[in-house]
């Protein structure tokens, strides 16, 4: 967790970059400008990062206790004990054993600093003895790039390099590189990498805010991440998301580990992206977090070029987008992944949840958005097929959304939460208070219906967002009902709250009522209204009370009218 001090600095930064970023708002749009202003700063932070890297190398040169230690009496003079250090500092391998990238002279930030304003044709001698000829800042920052990425096989095709083409004044691009030079990525408590990903992760909220609808093509509220995240509990094995965007569901599962002492490395990321530079944003999220990735070959459309076709997955997650049409161009069929039956033409809700399905392992769970319509459609196969899913015991948990937490869209959401294994287990995640493993209960036969629909609150006029106590409230009510019963015939263990139904939030419903409802599942029919105080005030004792204080209103009315029309007779005005 930040302290005040520490998110104080994060908050600062966000706003002296976003204000750099705006310089370009008015020749560029959103979609554009983006990828140059995340651009930079990856190359920002990947400079520096070699640079802090750099400086303790020539510490531990100078410092007799180290390993590295470089003795000055073994040389001749200072000049050749100095060229002897500088050349250390040119060796690769000390910057990739702590999984630095290594950054050439070309692609330095003091490089793209000290150059974009220079005439073109100009050329320039590098520190490294090589020319290199100056045509536009685009071409200065597409070269920087290059560099790194054919010195960095990891990032192959995952930065931008579009620069040189945009349309846009030269001189803004070197304004704007001037202003990301004033940015640290150092603090006394955070490292460059917490630092970068907290700026990417503002910007890309930023961004999706200032594209509006397309925004929701790469970007999911960090409140709804958490949420799924927090719900699933994902501390080791696959994660998988089939409709990644910029990779936040990745990035939220590694700040819950971390969170939690646990260990990175005991989560594989998996995910798929059709846009191309889409699929560049989460591999880039991915790579300055220091997250290994397999997001298949290439960026591909997840229903017809499946990119993990074997990926049994521990945890999946998706924000995918809502009643897409026309999903099944190219699709088989036969296709095996329509186990309960093939989704309409016209509509892709059931088709993301039954690919997830397909792609989940034996033990695994998976949470899901999806337009409300999803829950009571009898639309075409729609009906039949949550039907299926819900006599194969499949579903876990229904969360109904409230509505405007989305900036691309208006229609009203829901989560579902799938699950292959609803028996007695341990649970894979370890108990929180150390006292060894927790025991899932049996579930077999129950979905847990929660209507979050009141929750949060109006951050702005447009955007409504949950506080983490709300988060909190439906995530330990989804946990309290893993591990208790609803009637406590099985008391929680390892001091999990006990679980119990909540009029107008929470109910746990057996197979038999949903039966009843005939295989709807919005969660508003099973946990019916809030429990109302009672009200032990006589009728007519209330009305007397209710209409003497509406004559006192009145009354009070009559006199601001009065004293009104006075002011406006003084001004020559008269009613």
């Amino acid at each position: 967790m930040t302290t005040v001090e520490e998110q104080q600095f994060l908050d600062g930064l966000d706003k002296k970059l976003w204000n750099a970023a705006d310089k370009l708002r008015s020749t560029l749009d959103a979609a554009q400008y983006k990828h140059v202003v995340l651009g930079l700063i990856f190359l920002k932070y990947v400079s520096d990062a070699f640079e802090i890297r750099r400086e303790e190398l020539e510490a531990q040169f100078k410092d007799a206790n180290h390993d590295y230690f470089l003795d000055r009496a073994d040389f001749d003079s200072d000049e050749e004990y100095a060229a002897e250090i500088q050349a250390e500092l040119e060796q690769r391998d000390y910057y990739t054993e702590e999984n630095v990238f290594w950054v050439s002279v070309m692609a330095r930030w003091d490089m793209l600093k000290n150059n974009s304003k220079l005439a073109p044709g100009t050329t320039v001698e590098l520190a490294d003895g090589n020319e290199y000829k100056f045509n536009s800042v685009g071409r200065l920052i597409d070269d920087a790039l290059d560099a790194i990425e054919k010195d960095n096989p990891k990032l192959k095709g995952v930065l931008n390099k579009q620069y040189t083409r945009l349309q846009i004044d030269q001189s803004k691009l070197a304004q704007l590189i001037d202003h990301i030079s004033s940015v640290p990525f150092s603090h006394a408590s955070l490292n460059a990498k917490d630092i970068l990903g907290h700026v990417y992760e503002y910007f890309l909220g930023q961004f999706a805010l200032a594209e509006g609808k397309k925004g929701g093509q790469f970007y999911t509220p960090k409140a709804i991440v958490t949420l799924i995240v927090e719900m699933l509990e994902p501390f080791h094995g696959r994660v998988y998301d089939p409709a990644m965007g910029s990779g936040g569901f990745f990035v939220q599962s590694e700040q819950f580990i971390q969170n939690r002492q646990g260990r990175v490395n005991d989560v594989s990321i998996y995910g798929q992206e059709y846009n191309h530079t889409t699929w560049q944003l989460a591999a880039m999220n991915m790579v300055i977090r220091g997250i290994d990735f397999n997001f298949g070959k290439e960026p591909a459309n997840t229903f017809n070029n499946d990119q993990h076709p074997d990926l049994r997955a521990d945890y999946i997650m998706a924000n995918p987008p809502f009643n897409m049409k026309e999903w099944d161009v190219g699709v088989k069929e036969d296709d095996p992944r329509w186990a309960y039956g093939k989704p309409p033409s016209g509509n892709a809700n059931f088709v993301w949840l039954q690919h997830m399905l397909y792609h989940l392992g034996p033990d695994g769970s998976l949470g899901l958005l999806l337009a409300n319509g999803s829950m009571s459609s009898n639309t075409n196969t729609e009906g039949a097929i949550r039907r299926a899913l819900i006599e194969n015991d499949l579903v876990e948990c229904m969360v109904a959304l409230p509505g405007q937490l989305f900036t691309n869209t208006q229609i009203p959401a829901c989560i579902w939460f799938l699950t292959r294994n609803k028996s007695a287990r341990p649970s894979p995640r370890p108990s929180p208070s150390g006292e060894g493993e927790r025991m899932l209960r049996d579930r077999r036969g129950e979905i847990l219906f929660i209507d979050a629909r009141n929750l949060g609150y109006m951050k702005d006029r447009v955007l409504r967002d949950f506080k983490p106590e709300d988060i909190a409230k439906v995530t330990d009510t989804f946990h309290a009902w893993k591990f208790s019963s609803p009637n406590n015939e099985q008391p929680p263990t390892n001091n999990q709250s006990a679980y119990a139904d909540i009029p107008g939030f929470c109910k746990s419903a057996s197979l038999e009522e949903i039966t009843k409802h005939d295989f709807v599942l919005t969660p508003g029919r099973y946990v019916g209204a809030v429990d109302q105080e009672e009200d032990s005030e006589p009728f007519d004792e209330k009305m007397a009370r209710l209409t003497g204080s509406l004559k006192e209103q009145f009354e009070k009315s009559a006199e601001l009218e009065g004293q009104i029309k006075a002011n406006l007779k003084g001004l020559g005005y008269e009613l």
